[in-house]
């Protein structure tokens, strides 16, 4: 009989065992119960709130900025006793202060601004005098309408420090004062202005005032025009014998017998502050002034400065004036300063 017979019964029984275990084990599985509970379901979820403390940091707005800058320019001269090639001893002294503030709210602006001027010149044998002397204060109003363009109303005053004299030699050669050419608040200007503003950039703006008014005082008793009467009175003589009448004439456009001179006028201001390289500044205010009962003879005043940092205290400046005033002077005024010293600015 054949081995294989016998064998054939043994594997089917060994088979079938095998078939039995598997499935006892798949009986055994747990399946993952995926109810939720009824409990858990019941119960509300519950959130804790919690407060979480904010500091009060009371944080205030400034809606002001300012800037101010303060120089003193100086130079020297001097010889010896036996110097052969020309030259005197000399000094100059020119002190300047620059102040700038401005407040800026919604489309509000106020802008302040204040520049003197002072500076003495002496030189051997002669009498110490100002060669430079100014006083102006600016303060605009504005209201924006657009991007560019406002509506402004503003206030400026402008005078000077000191006398200024006419020289002449006394007898013994030496200088002597001869008589007063202008003083403080002879002449002084207020002028009131308003119209409109086209301001560009921070660097940049020009007014049209199409209604400005100026008052031209004269307010020092050397310089007021007087009458002859008035002459008389103040002096005790008349200007002329022959003519009692005869007063001091206009001074400062402001008429004899007066010391005060109203005008109306159509103003054009412009104004620019602006640096052309890493450390040279532009800075100059042009204006004109157009008396409306004399519009074909305005007057033109351009104030220029270039300055240029050295380092961050010597500066050299480059200043001058242009000036055409027939109140003042039938032809074109100038004047020109060069100067080297120290400037502070702030903030910096």
């Amino acid at each position: 009989m054949n081995i294989k017979f016998y064998l054939l019964p043994i594997f089917v029984f060994v088979l079938s065992t095998l078939d039995t275990h598997a499935q006892d084990l798949r009986e055994f599985r747990v399946k993952p119960d995926s109810t939720i509970s009824q409990e858990l379901n019941d119960k509300a979820l519950a959130v804790k709130k919690i407060n979480v403390p904010i500091p009060k940091l009371e944080l205030k707005v400034n809606y002001w900025k300012h800037w101010t800058s303060f120089g003193i320019n100086f130079n020297q001269a001097q010889f010896s006793e036996n110097w052969k090639q020309g030259g005197v001893n000399s000094w100059a002294i020119l002190g300047s202060l620059y102040q700038k503030s401005e407040y800026n709210r919604s489309n509000f602006n106020f802008t302040t601004v204040m520049d003197f001027k002072y500076g003495k010149l002496k030189s051997e044998n002669q009498i110490a005098k100002p060669n430079y002397d100014r006083i102006f204060w600016d303060n605009k109003l504005s209201y924006k309408v657009s991007k560019s363009w406002a509506i402004y109303t503003s206030i400026t005053f402008e005078s000077q420090f000191d006398n200024r004299f006419t020289y002449g030699k006394d007898q013994g050669g030496r200088d002597s004062v001869t008589g007063v050419i202008s003083s403080f608040m002879a002449p002084g200007y207020f002028t009131e202005s308003f119209g409109l503003e086209y301001k560009p950039d921070p660097t940049f703006s020009l007014r049209l005032g199409t209604g400005t008014a100026r008052q031209t005082l004269v307010l020092d008793n050397r310089l007021k025009p007087y009458t002859g009467a008035q002459y008389f009175e103040r002096y005790g003589r008349y200007l002329d014998p022959n003519n009692p009448d005869k007063g001091t004439g206009v001074k400062f456009g402001v008429e004899e017998g007066k010391v005060v001179k109203n005008d109306l006028a159509f103003q054009i201001t412009a104004d620019l502050n602006r640096n052309l390289a890493k450390n040279l500044n532009l800075k100059a205010r042009y204006n004109l002034f157009a008396d409306y009962r004399d519009i074909n003879d305005p007057n033109h005043r351009l104030d220029a400065t270039f300055s240029s940092k050295v380092t961050s205290l010597i500066n050299v400046s480059l200043s001058g004036t242009i000036l055409y005033d027939s109140a003042l002077d039938g032809k074109v005024q100038w004047s020109e300063q060069l100067g080297v010293g120290v400037l502070f600015n702030f903030p910096k």
